[in-house]
């Protein structure tokens, strides 16, 4: 997982907005933009964006909702990687609208601060940026995550874009990946959660994400090489536990490492990335 460690020799190599900054905004653009030549309705398919907040039982949630202009559509959790909001993720998020998605881009540390933190991971990784998130993260454990998605989905089922009674999917990076797999499941909401080098998917104790796999649910898990490295075992950990529940799981080491998926990463790697974004995109379609 992105760890103090992987974040300060990052640091240490010289990553700055001017140097890295740039090339990540390029990379940026080039991942979310369309691969298809529009077509005649090119000119219907807008992206709506705007800034919302809504109740949960810790405090004000914010982040920013994203979904095309026309007619409602399944919806989607999109919690960001350890940087926060920020010009990359959102991106990604109005890529996923314009797939025919309604996308909350929700804030994980909305209980200590709201909105964006910083410009991009280069801003995170050269500006104290560990230190900064480390109490916030500090206020994270399964029953909040679960309150948080709970609202969440309660939260876009309510919205005039998204189609009812259709299962809410739940997407992570990093830090978030265990959200993708934590639900709640139980509350009948969602149904598909997609995790990317998600870190704390096997740990000890009852509450760890493997254990939590339900019976009901889609799971993508993408697992970067380097991660794999440092521990082998979780895969078959996964593995094991996805056999023993009645669902559907893809659990994937792909030849990239921590951070691949994310744009403005240091490690984004597009050519897997897009093959991550691809299975991401087959995953709700099978199940939202």
């Amino acid at each position: 997982m992105c760890d103090q460690e992987r974040l300060a020799n990052w640091a240490r190599s010289g990553i700055s907005r001017r140097t890295f900054g740039a090339g990540a905004l390029a990379g940026t653009a080039a991942a979310c933009t369309s691969m298809e030549p529009p077509g005649d309705d090119a000119a219907e398919n807008i992206i709506m964006r705007s800034t919302v907040s809504f109740a949960t039982p810790d405090g004000t949630m914010d982040g920013e909702f994203f979904h095309p202009s026309d007619g409602t559509h399944p919806s989607v959790i999109f919690w960001p990687d350890i940087a926060g909001i920020r010009p990359a993720k959102r991106l990604m998020a109005i890529r996923l609208a314009e797939a025919g998605y309604a996308v909350l881009l929700a804030n994980p540390y909305y209980r200590d601060v709201s909105g964006q933190q910083f410009e991009d991971f280069a801003d995170f990784a050269g500006n104290g940026g560990w230190d900064k998130v480390k109490p916030w993260r500090a206020r994270f454990d399964h029953e909040t995550i679960q309150r948080d998605n709970a609202s969440c989905a309660a939260w876009l089922q309510e919205q005039a874009a998204v189609e009812p009674n259709r299962g809410v999917g739940v997407q992570g990076y990093c830090m978030t990946g265990s959200f993708a797999v934590l639900g709640p499941w139980s509350e009948d909401m969602i149904s598909a959660g997609a995790s990317f080098h998600g870190g704390g998917l096997v740990r000890d104790g009852e509450y760890s994400p493997h254990r939590l796999l339900q019976d009901d649910g889609h799971y993508l898990i993408a697992i970067s090489r380097d991660d794999d490295a440092k521990q082998p075992e979780a895969k078959t950990a996964l593995r094991t536990a996805a056999q023993d529940v009645n669902n559907r799981t893809e659990i994937e080491v792909y030849p990239a490492d921590h951070g691949w998926c994310v744009p403005d990463s240091p490690a984004y790697d597009q050519e897997q990335a897009e093959r991550a974004w691809a299975r991401l995109l087959v995953l709700y379609k099978e199940a939202l």
